[in-house]
């Protein structure tokens, strides 16, 4: 049975009693820096686009040194933490891939600490956290991590951001049904046609149309 809500809103917790808290809850929550977040439903399209993604990329690192991990496996992102630490980043990308052998946390095997490519669908309540503060936890703190993909919800547009030799990152955006995410580090190219399989995007509202319509430099 899951702690109540209100016990996790008293006072900062250690990472050893986050993990035991999420050990036995029936949903799933992540932890930054000693305060544990629950984690929203998905809607039916972030479902249907994180589906096609483990599909397309399972079948290209199929035989390969790389794995992927489902969105139930969590990921540190921190220093190495002891249990008595507050410190940390504990999240749940909704795609991971590890090249080489999978290196976990603790016994449990239920945490990762070396992600190489990390995949988010981009949600309203998460896409500015997913940008920034948890972008720079782990690109800081997990020297594995080579890719850091953010696919879009609201329309074929994928940013992919990847290490440069010079520890610098680069992003490139790919956008449109009929172009290819190729991510050299894994070997793996994935048709955005394939991504967004079954996904129904929401019409631009009118005032959108009427804006795209309107001849550049028209006064009315």
């Amino acid at each position: 049975m899951a702690t109540p809500k209100a016990k996790l809103e008293v006072g900062l917790r250690t990472v050893a009693e986050y993990l035991e808290f999420e050990r036995q809850a029936e949903e799933r929550h992540e932890f930054m820096d000693g305060v544990i977040h629950a984690m929203a439903g998905e809607s039916p399209r972030h479902s249907t686009i994180n589906f096609n993604l483990i599909a397309e990329v399972g079948t290209k690192i199929k035989g390969t040194r790389c794995q992927g991990f489902s969105p139930n496996m969590k990921v540190r992102s921190g220093e190495q933490t002891v249990a008595d630490s507050v410190k940390g980043l504990f999240s749940y990308p909704d795609l991971t891939v590890v090249c080489g052998e999978p290196q976990l946390h603790d016994k449990v095997g239920d945490v990762l600490v070396n992600p190489k490519v990390i995949f988010e669908i981009l949600s309203p309540s998460t896409a500015s956290f997913d940008k920034s503060e948890k972008f720079r936890r782990l690109r800081t703190h997990n020297e594995s991590l080579t890719d850091y993909v953010l696919v879009w919800q609201t329309q074929p547009l994928i940013e992919h951001f990847e290490r440069q030799a010079t520890g610098q990152w680069l992003m490139t955006e790919v956008a449109g049904l009929e172009k290819e995410l190729h991510i050299a580090s894994i070997n793996c190219r994935l048709k955005l046609a394939e991504i967004y399989d079954r996904v129904e995007f929401d019409p631009p509202n009118e005032l959108d149309a009427e804006e795209a319509a309107e001849p550049e430099g028209s006064n009315s």
